[in-house]
């Protein structure tokens, strides 16, 4: 197990991963606003079983990545600053969308449509594949005990704060639509505030040394 000392930063790396605006929440957004909460709800199950198809794939590849190479490590680490300076500057890229803009005309799907549609959007998202393989090394020390218990128990964490945080945004969706088309100003602010939080965890990183 790791200790729970060790997982502040990995926690707020995930948080922003959560937060930060990408095909799963804008998928979550769409059909929330316009197929109503339960559309939402049935889309984020689909989102949160494409996130346990990954932590198992990226968990059973560290486990052999990490004992047989590693240098893998630097690289990996390497990846995820990089990462996250690149997520950095998606938040404030000139003329980036309103991801609270969404297409009203697009047709009501069903049940099964909504769940392959949020499974496939996670599955296929480069971003949260990076994400575990950059992240999971850097928090995981062969002292705690099994590789993979340890990358298992990060994903579980990970999934946890990205259900929480979608599952408010399922909820929220229209009003927050609302909120930002009344008050476009606090978008500046929002993309700002992320952007300068992404640019603190990857100087961190950058400067974190092997375990």
């Amino acid at each position: 197990m790791i200790p729970f000392q060790d997982l502040p930063f990995f926690m707020a790396a995930a948080l922003i991963l959560a937060i930060s605006p990408g095909p799963n929440m804008i998928y979550l957004i769409s059909k929330s606003i316009t197929q109503g909460k339960k559309s939402g709800f049935i889309s984020l199950t689909g989102v949160i079983c494409g996130f346990m198809f990954h932590i198992i794939m990226v968990s059973f590849g560290l486990t052999a990545v990490l004992l047989a190479v590693p240098f893998a490590y630097t690289v990996l680490k390497t990846a995820g600053t990089v990462y996250l300076l690149y997520l950095a500057y998606q938040a404030i890229k000139p003329k980036s969308k309103n991801i609270f803009e969404v297409d009203h005309s697009i047709s009501h799907d069903s049940p099964k449509k909504l769940f392959t549609v949020g499974f496939l959007t996670n599955v296929l998202n480069p971003k949260v594949a990076v994400f575990y393989l950059s992240f999971f090394p850097q928090f995981i020390k062969p002292e705690y005990g099994s590789i993979l218990s340890q990358s298992l128990e990060l994903g579980v964490v990970q999934v946890l704060l990205s259900f929480s945080v979608n599952f408010l945004i399922v909820l929220t969706a229209a009003k927050v639509a609302v909120f930002f088309s009344n008050n476009p100003a606090w978008i500046k602010v929002q993309k700002w505030f992320m952007a300068s939080v992404l640019v603190f965890l990857a100087v961190k990183m950058a400067f974190s040394k092997a375990k």
